[in-house]
């Protein structure tokens, strides 16, 4: 397997972004998946990713947020760290996910529209002890996961036909308003009237079957 950038600097690549999301988590008191939407806009995350020096053996923890605050908002970070000497949620969260996207060689970018970080760091309980494989197992679980929800289901049966809502509604009969509460979860698509979940699916050309949400 090739991984994202030289073994070399992978376990300083972990200390830097364990301090990193300890920092932002406890001190900063933002929460996981903010921050990391922030991380991934600034472009940090692709220079870390791809091992540059800079980033990943170049910069304290504090640093690397301090980057990440001051592309995207203009002003970087004027809290202090505080001392910590337990190995935190947060610090694991960021030890494994630096270790995770190293080994399978992903972008953060494509790892966090599959999988939330906040998902990631509620496996702490479970996996905190056991060896990085163990977590690496239930990301990759958790990201096949996703990739089927979202690839079944009215939704996708919708984009993949190249029809808005709006032209689903009207080549169904079925209202606007209705499709978007089916596709949203506000409304369960399986307690439909089978005539309505037909005409949908003679609409999109598929079977009523494939309209229905996964039983995952």
């Amino acid at each position: 397997m090739t991984h994202a950038f030289s073994e070399l600097y992978i376990e300083n690549a972990q200390r830097v972004f364990a301090q990193m999301t300890h920092y932002v988590i406890h001190d900063l008191k933002m929460g996981y998946d903010p921050f990391f939407r922030l991380f991934v806009q600034s472009g940090v995350a692709a220079q870390f990713e791809k091992g540059n020096p800079r980033y990943v053996a170049g910069m304290s923890g504090t640093e690397l947020a301090d980057e990440v605050m001051r592309r995207v908002t203009g002003h970087g970070c004027a809290i202090e760290s505080e001392p910590y000497y337990d190995r935190t949620e947060a610090y694991w969260t960021g030890f494994t996910l630096a270790w995770y996207q190293w080994y399978d060689n992903c972008s953060f970018r494509e790892l966090f529209a599959e999988v939330s970080c906040s998902s990631i760091a509620g496996m702490y309980p479970k996996y905190h002890e056991m060896d990085l494989m163990h977590s690496a197992d239930e990301i990759r679980r958790l990201r096949r996961l996703s990739a089927y929800r979202n690839r079944i289901g009215l939704k996708y049966k919708r984009e993949q036909a190249g029809l808005s809502q709006r032209d689903l509604a009207e080549i169904s009969g079925v209202p606007v308003r209705t499709i978007q509460q089916y596709e949203q979860q506000q409304k369960d698509i399986r307690r439909a009237a089978y005539e309505t979940v037909c005409r949908l699916a003679d609409a999109l050309h598929c079977a009523p079957d494939d309209c229905m949400p996964p039983n995952v």
